[in-house]
Parts: structure tokens; sequence; C-alpha cells
């Protein structure tokens, strides 16, 4: 018996050295077609115009970018805010200002200070300020009211708009928010300096891992392009300045929770997002237990989705979306 639980014990050995070789992998490396990308995106074509609003925030004068899209017919009076997650800018909402515009929406899409085309300053990144220059941005549009659409970061930063500024708030979109649960009582805080050392050295694979995780049935050719430009920043010059940006908005989400806020907010919200996010753990239980805080909440799980819905199932996402926009019009 003794020998027979040896030998036992030696193939399950086997067995386990046998998976860990097969799960180790080579890290991807850079494609050749990857070059450095400019930190305020110059090198890359936003959809439409892009304008600037000037700022001073802290004792430094920085500029927020911004897109504003009129509808193309049929204006129905009302603007629909598109704001941005950690990994993105403006841009990618290319196929959701479409849809919106021609079902028309005004559109109006800006850039967070130290994203996108927006200024790369190293100041405290809070998400009230960022809803404060939202405001900021409206009222320099003379808008009075809209309709404020997050995504992930952007989902943090328009549960914050809600709760500070309900009466400019017509609707509000959680869009597969992170911060879905308060991380302070989950993990210690991480350093920025060691988070900023750590981004000045990444690696194309482990841009590409940070990214891959939002894409459960697999990243696609036209996902990897925001892998190229995102890695392409690390070649540029002025990295060093945009990691420590990227440093502190991480910082941010950590300190800065909203799940205290979901309960105060006072307007029509829906909560919706792929149920399969991997951007932040066991995402569709916590998105239901936001909305059974939020007072007056719809929530839409769409299946099979990641992160990013808009891009892999935008007609679905759309759907869905212009379903609560358009209704109480």
């Amino acid at each position: 018996m003794p020998r027979q639980m040896t030998s036992l014990a030696f193939c399950a050995l086997l067995a386990y050295l046998s998976s860990a070789v097969a799960q180790q992998r080579s890290p991807l490396q850079a494609p050749p077609d990857v070059k450095p990308t400019s930190i305020t995106l110059e090198d890359v074509s936003y959809p439409h115009p892009v304008h600037f609003m000037p700022l001073t925030l802290y004792g430094t004068d920085v500029r927020m970018a911004y897109m504003d899209v009129p509808a193309t017919a049929g204006a129905n009076g009302h603007t629909v805010v598109l704001l941005h997650g950690m990994n993105f800018y403006g841009e990618y909402w290319k196929g959701t200002i479409d849809v919106l515009r021609n079902a028309g929406f005004r559109v109006v899409v800006p850039d967070q200070i130290g994203f996108g085309r927006s200024t790369k300053a190293v100041i405290p990144y809070t998400l009230s300020d960022m809803a404060a220059n939202t405001r900021k941005l409206l009222q320099t549009l003379a808008i009075e009211k809209a309709v404020i659409v997050g995504h992930s970061m952007g989902g943090m930063v328009a549960t914050r708009f809600g709760l500070l500024y309900p009466d400019v708030t017509e609707k509000l979109v959680l869009y597969n928010q992170i911060g879905v649960s308060d991380a302070r009582l989950e993990r210690a805080p991480a350093s920025i300096d060691a988070t900023y050392k750590n981004l000045l050295n990444q690696s194309y694979d482990a841009v590409y891992q940070g990214l891959n995780r939002y894409f459960p049935n697999g990243m696609k050719p036209e996902f990897e392009r925001y892998v190229k430009i995102q890695y392409g920043w690390v070649l540029s010059g002025n990295w060093p300045q945009a990691a420590m940006v990227r440093a502190l908005a991480q910082q941010m989400v950590y300190e800065d929770p909203v799940v205290y806020d979901w309960a105060h907010i006072k307007v029509p919200t829906m909560e919706i997002g792929g149920e399969k996010d991997g951007a932040s753990p066991d995402w569709a239980r916590h998105a239901k237990e936001a909305c059974q805080t939020i007072p007056k909440c719809e929530l839409v799980l769409l299946p099979n989705l990641g992160h990013v819905p808009h891009f892999e199932a935008p007609d679905m996402f759309h759907r869905e979306l212009l379903k609560f926009l358009k209704t109480g019009l």
C-alpha cells in the first residue's frame, strides 16, 4: 500500500508539473508597427473636431479637450455627455456618438484632465474635480441639463456628478463602472511611487494583458489598436510625466470610493454592462447591489460580454442605451 501511494503521489506531481509548464508562455513582444505615441494624442485621429476649454487647477493652467457633436437631423433638444474610462479617451466613443446623434441627441465628449488630448498635469486627481470640470464644460457650452453616461472610471465620475449636480443631471447611465466596492476594505493602498516606477518600465505584454482581460471572447485587431497606442506612450520621451499622472489617477480610484454616493442619487439611473467583466472581480453581483442601493435604478446585464460592450456587441449595447434614454422624453 505505501508503495502504491508513493506511485500515485509521483504521478500527481508529474501531472502538476506538466500543467505548470503548459501554463507558461513567452511574453508578447511589441509588433513592428508600434511607434512612439504623443501623450496628448495629436497623432491619433478623433472622429469629430476637438475643442479646448482653459482651466486653472491647483495653480496650474491646463486645457480640457472635448468634442461637441450636433444631432444630424431632427434634434430632440437633449444632450448626452459621454465620459471615458481609465484606459481610453473620447475617441473610443465614435460608434456611440454616431448612434446618438442619428437619434436626435447632441453629444458632448470630454477628455478628462490627464487623459486623451487634455493636459497631462502632475496635480492631485479627484472624482469631484473631474465632475466639476465636466460641469464647467456644460456651463461653457450653455447646456443646462444633460444625460450623463460614464464607462469604467467614467462611471465613477458620472456617479459623483449625479450626486453633486442633480439639477443638471437628466438621467444617469453607469456603464461597467469600476469602483463597485470600497477597495480600502479589501487591500492596503499601493505606493504611488512604486506604481509610478512600475509604469515607467511597462512592457508591451503588460499593456496587452491589462486590456485583454476586458474581452472574454478574445482580443481582436480593432481592440489591439488601443494596446499599441498605450504602449506607444511608453516609447514617448514624455512618458515619465504621463506615467505619474496615471499613477495619481489610479490612486484616486482607490482613495475616493463612490459606493456611499449611490443611496443619494436622485435621478433615473441605468446600471448596464457585460456580465463577464474582467476589470472588477464579481462585477455583476456588485452591479446588482449598486442598483438595489440607487433609488431609481434599472439593471441591464449583457450576457457573454466583458468590460467594453460598445466594442464587442455595439448593436445590443446601443439598443439598450437608446431604450433607456428615450423613455419619458
